[in-house]
């Protein structure tokens, strides 16, 4: 097992105020973690892309009209620096996403523990793991999309930077879209660094309006690179039919 495999990411987390990030999704749909992955770390996930042992399927975006550049999906199961990941960030997001139910009024709670939730998911059909690295040379970019797989879908998604903007790639800008009903899109470019993570909402997320909570639709993208290699990992916590 390698040296980033072991390390101790519930500790890590744990230092955050995820009060302030719920509070920060709640009010604009998205958040900023600080150095969640070390330099070490980012390097080493990033060079698991070569490795197709640990991988079920890999996508060229231009293909399908996603983009430009490539993503692999990670296999059951996970490396452990995944596993506790997205094990350990899930309770946190449970909350404002129980939350973001009460406000759109939907009935269906979300678990207390990825376990739980994950049994769901292949309950229903949902079995395929949805953990993933994305890799972008110049030129390359990611349309706006949602990471949406099947009938039930976590509504926050985490990514986190794995290059270092300005030394291994330029350009490469992590972008938001919000559309309000019966308003224009508006963007939001979230700068991060390399071990970053960005907290944001899969697809919709409620906004407190005159009448109530009403629905804004989430989308997300990358900015073109204009230079050198931008890699990224995603984590996404429902999985895939």
């Amino acid at each position: 097992m390698s040296k980033i495999d072991r390390t101790d990411i519930a500790a890590r987390l744990a230092t955050f105020d995820w009060a302030e990030a719920g509070r920060a999704l709640d009010e604009r749909g998205y958040t900023t973690l600080d150095a969640v992955l070390t330099p070490e770390e980012c390097t080493g996930i990033a060079g698991w892309y070569e490795d197709d042992a640990r991988f079920r399927s890999t996508v060229v975006m231009a293909r399908h009209g996603f983009g430009d550049g490539e993503y692999r999906y990670f296999s059951y199961p996970l490396p452990a620096l995944i596993g506790a990941l997205r094990r350990e960030a899930y309770p946190a997001l449970a909350t404002v996403a129980n939350r973001w139910a009460e406000r759109l009024g939907e009935s269906a709670g979300y678990p207390a523990t990825l376990d739980r939730f994950t049994r769901q998911c292949h309950a229903a059909g949902q079995k395929k793991p949805t953990p993933l690295v994305l890799r972008y040379g110049a030129g390359g970019y990611n349309r706006l999309h949602q990471d949406l797989y099947g009938a039930i879908a976590f509504p926050i998604q985490m990514a986190i930077l794995l290059s270092r903007p300005g030394a291994d790639f330029d350009g490469g800008e992590f972008i938001l879209a919000e559309q309000k009903p019966r308003m224009q899109s508006r963007a939001e470019v979230v700068p991060l660094r390399q071990g970053d993570a960005v907290l944001f909402a899969v697809n919709e997320r409620p906004v407190a309006g005159t009448r109530g909570y009403f629905r804004a639709r989430m989308r997300h993208g990358v900015s073109t690179i204009r230079a050198g290699h931008r890699a990224t990992l995603g984590i996404i916590f429902h999985d895939a039919a």
